[in-house]
């Protein structure tokens, strides 16, 4: 061995750790749900204020009665977003949308999963239907029962 070799073989070593370190981890489901659970409260804060907002469509009187079963609904509906998001283990990906202030495609498997969990469907039986077209079947239908969308 001449001189240079143990630290050519040094180098190398050195090389191939901090390529095995640099080397992106995938976040597995459960990692990120402690993180997720702390910003649980001010999701639930902000499904209050939309629930609100879009049951009252702009009257103050309604808006002040709808403040506390609106409440009541953001509770299940944080609990099955968060669950989701473990379950499907798109924890950085909802947390990196959420942080910058959009809502992308992680965030949209999540909200399908938990529309279909809370009509009693399989978890995955939204995932090709656009969330656009989920909406104006709603909207469709409020319009059928007398309920007016924002």
């Amino acid at each position: 061995m001449t001189p240079r070799q143990p630290i050519l073989v040094a180098a190398l070593l050195l090389g191939s750790c901090v390529c095995e370190l640099a080397r992106p981890v995938p976040a597995e489901a459960g990692l990120l749900r402690p993180v997720l659970m702390l910003m649980r409260p001010q999701l639930e804060k902000r499904l209050t204020e939309v629930c609100v907002a879009t049951a009252a469509g702009g009257r103050d009187d309604l808006a002040k009665t709808l403040q506390d079963p609106c409440r009541k609904l953001a509770a299940p509906t944080s609990k099955c977003l968060i669950e989701e998001t473990d379950a499907t283990g798109r924890g950085l990906g909802v947390l990196t949308e959420m942080l910058g202030g959009r809502f992308g495609g992680d965030t949209e498997v999540v909200v399908k999963r938990c529309l279909a969990r809370m009509f009693g469907l399989p978890a995955d039986s939204l995932r090709d239907v656009p969330l656009r077209d989920l909406a104006r079947r709603f909207s469709s239908r409020d319009e059928a029962t007398g309920w007016s969308s924002p």
